[in-house]
């Protein structure tokens, strides 16, 4: 069964940290929003989906301590709450998406009283969690129409439980198909600099039975040519009005690589994930994380002092290399040409307005 990386339990928002695994499960606890943020930040807890609804947990927590005289002053300061919470990390529009709708509930029911919106807020975080765990659940029911019955299934990153709020987008996918009763298999990348591959996805499977081969990044390519993978299948953080995905850095390299070798590329994400305001992948901003996480691991300095360094944690891969894009509503079919925007258009989901 897979992990919840984010419960809400006895008034405080607890995650497993995700540095720590998989040597040592160890669990954290948050109850104000700067915690969070922190948490988020630092990579306590990551995975889009995942991120959105901390950021929810750290909105409402930050409304419950406001103190203000009516409405537009407590709208004032949840707006500062929210940006801090937006500052933490720049791709994944989840984050953005979570906050958004906290505020949109907020304004809606601005003639309430405020402890009510505070209680609403609260029961709106827990709400987002659960309805992620079924949208990541019913997305993968769709995505195993698309893997057969003995799927040698490549991955990079870790888009499992441990990047939602609980059973994944690419490994709910791959979930789903083993629990069908195929016989499938995994190759799971280990994904520099972070080591997510390694250190969670292979975590993450293996507690699940789930047959798993571990490489590392740049071992992709050789199995590839031998014939040894049939799909790849990744998360997103990003998706833009025409396709355009990004994801965790290394993936448009998998994404040319089975171009190449004509094998399918698919992409796993919720609805919240498509960014229907950004017109393509050229305008999805890129993270640049510090050098320390490339230069060193565990403690151990990897590369000579004064080495210049680039870290940028995500890339960008272009439509026309997805074969499709995977979502709780259905399955939207790319047809190669780098234009996705129509299909996309008619699953675009509406906000909602009062929750």
């Amino acid at each position: 069964m897979s992990i919840k990386p984010i419960l809400y339990q006895n008034g405080k928002c607890r995650m497993i940290d995700q540095r720590l695994l998989p040597a040592r499960e160890e669990w954290r606890n948050y109850d104000d929003y700067r915690g969070i943020a922190e948490a988020i930040r630092t990579m306590v807890i990551r995975g889009a989906p995942a991120i959105g609804v901390a950021a929810a947990f750290g909105a409402a927590f930050g409304a419950r301590d406001i103190e203000a005289a009516g409405f537009e002053e407590f709208y004032r300061k949840l707006e500062a709450i929210c940006s801090v919470l937006a500052a933490t990390r720049p791709t994944a529009v989840n984050l953005f998406w979570a906050l958004e709708r906290v505020k949109r509930f907020a304004r809606h029911h601005r003639e309430i009283p405020l402890s009510s919106i505070r209680e609403g807020l609260l029961e709106l975080a827990v709400k987002m969690a659960d309805e992620d765990e079924r949208t990541n659940r019913a997305l993968a029911r769709h995505g195993n129409t698309l893997i057969s019955r003995r799927a040698r299934i490549l991955t990079h990153c870790n888009a499992g439980a441990l990047a939602t709020a609980g059973y994944g987008t690419a490994l709910g996918v791959i979930r789903a198909a083993f629990e069908s009763g195929k016989e499938i298999s995994v190759y799971a990348d280990e994904t520099r600099p972070w080591l997510q591959g390694a250190r969670l996805t292979a975590w993450e499977l293996q507690r699940d039975g789930i047959p798993t081969t571990l490489i590392c990044d740049n071992m992709a390519g050789h199995l590839m040519a031998r014939g040894e993978v049939d799909c790849v299948i990744v998360g997103a953080d990003r998706i833009a009005a025409n396709g355009d995905t990004a994801n965790k850095i290394g993936t448009y390299t998998l994404a040319v690589l089975c171009k190449e070798h004509h094998l399918p590329f698919y992409v796993a994400a919720p609805l919240s994930t498509i960014d229907y305001d950004l017109a393509d992948g050229s305008l999805i901003p890129i993270e640049e994380r510090g050098r320390e996480e490339v230069i060193r691991h565990g403690g151990v300095e990897l590369a000579p002092a004064g080495i210049a360094v680039r870290n940028p944690a995500f890339d960008v891969t272009p439509a026309r290399l997805i074969t499709a894009i995977i979502t709780e509503a259905g399955i939207i079919r790319g047809n190669r040409s780098g234009d996705f925007l129509d299909p996309l258009k008619p699953f675009q989901k509406k906000n909602v307005a009062d929750d």
